[in-house]
Parts: structure tokens; sequence; C-alpha cells
């Protein structure tokens, strides 16, 4: 992706490097007016040379001082890649979005709209915290696929929907399992079907029927135990999962049919 992104002309300018103001804390950079060339040209080099931030602040300067060059489409685009590899993400998608509203039909949109969502992405928290950055994830690799479905940035957005899916059945889990260990097997057996029934191609789907197979023998349901018990058995007969369920079906009444 960086290949793809430093693709262009080189082109330059040049950092004044601010000083140390009172209390030792450094101004803000400066920056002086110079040549398009001569701008990006520098703003290339230090993400060259791993200085990506600051990589990102030239390019926006480019965009500043050179509004109507030929390059300030380009450094608009660098700028959000810059942003992206520094790991300041709201930056990169602020800068991905306005090139998308300025440049809607350009021939990189599909670049701008992979880099939003790879940065919501890359921000995706462990299952015990919220979700709402996954599920914006799931919605910009969605609207890449929505978008640009015969590109390689579908494909691999493809690859990733798979992935936020499995973190978000998981989230959906350990919800499930803390319910289910307060004894609180109603909201339990919600989280769990929400997991079979949106989720069941995940590598959560067998225990989430096990789950379910708990909590309807716990509120009295052995009929619907026994149905569970009977889906896991025909889509994962040599899990854990199902022996854990056949030995509970059988625990709770051996004359049940499990399979």
């Amino acid at each position: 992706m960086r290949a793809l992104a430093l693709a262009g002309c080189a082109m330059a300018v040049a950092l004044t490097a601010g000083c140390a103001g009172k209390g030792g804390k450094a101004k803000d950079t400066a920056y002086v007016a110079r040549d398009v060339d001569s701008l990006y040209l520098a703003a290339k080099k230090k993400l060259d040379d791993g200085d990506a931030k600051v990589a990102g602040a030239l390019f926006d300067e480019v965009e500043r001082q050179h509004p109507y060059s030929p390059w300030a489409r380009r450094a608009q685009l660098m700028s959000a890649f810059s942003y992206y590899s520094g790991k300041d993400y709201t930056k990169a998608i602020q800068a991905a979005q306005r090139f998308l509203s300025i440049h809607p039909g350009n021939k990189d949109a599909g670049y701008a709209y992979y880099l939003i969502a790879l940065c919501y992405y890359e921000q995706i928290q462990d299952v015990t915290r919220d979700q709402k950055i996954t599920l914006q994830a799931l919605s910009a690799m969605n609207d890449v696929v929505r978008r640009y479905p015969d590109t390689r940035y579908a494909v691999d957005a493809r690859l990733k929907i798979d992935l936020i899916n499995d973190h978000l059945a998981g989230k959906e889990m350990d919800i499930g399992r803390f319910y289910e260990r307060a004894g609180r097997w109603l909201a339990a057996d919600i989280r769990f079907r929400n997991v079979v029934d949106h989720y069941g191609n995940t590598s959560h789907a067998s225990e989430a029927l096990f789950r379910l197979v708990e909590s309807n023998l716990s509120i009295g349901l052995p009929d619907e135990a026994q149905k569970y018990a009977a889906v896991l058995g025909a889509n994962y007969p040599g899990s854990e999962w199902y022996e854990k369920a056949y030995a509970l079906m059988n625990k709770y009444d051996p004359g049940l049919k499990v399979s």
C-alpha cells in the first residue's frame, strides 16, 4: 500500500523548525511559502524517513499553499496515507474524506474509501470493550465492497469483514457468558441466539449452540434444548461442544434423543 501511495512524481518544499518557547514547550512548527515542487519533495522525504506525521502536515501545506496545482489532489491523498502510517487515524480519516468530498469520481477514490476502513479496523479493541469502532469498521469495509466489488481493496475488505463478524460474535458471547454466570438465563439466551442467527459462520457458533442447550435446560425448556443440541450435532458432530451438549442432555434426561 505504501508503494501505491508513493507512486507520484516527487515535488517539494522546506520546513522551518519552530524554536522552543517559554516553559520548554516547542512552538508550533512553522511553514514558509515555497514552490510546489520543493514542498511536495520535502513531504515525500519526511515520509520516506519515517516521520509520517510531519509528512502529513507538509502534504497539507501543498494543498493549502497551492490549491490549484495538479499536485494538490495527490497531496490530499498522500496526507491521508501519511497520517495513517503515523497511526493518527482521526486526521487520516479527515484527510481521506476531504479528498472524497472534492474528488468523488477520482480513480483513486477506491483507495481513499479503503484507507478510511483500515483506520477504523486498526482501532478495534478487545471484546471486553465497547464495540462502536468495530461497527464503524464493518460499515466502512462493506462500503468498499459495495462500491468497488472487483478491486483488490474489496478482496481484502471481504477477508476483514469475516474477522470483524467473528469479533462481534465474540462480544455477544462475552456478554452472554456474563449473564449466564449471573443466573440471568433469558438475557443469556438472547445473546447466544443472536450469535447463531447473525454470526452462524463464525468460530463462536458451536459454543453458542451449546450455551443455548444450557440456558434452555436451566429455564425448563428441554424441547428447545434438544433442538439446539440436534443442530449442534448435525453441524459440529466431532466438536467438544457437541460432546458437552450430549452429556448434558443425557444427564438431564437419559431418555431424550439428541441426534
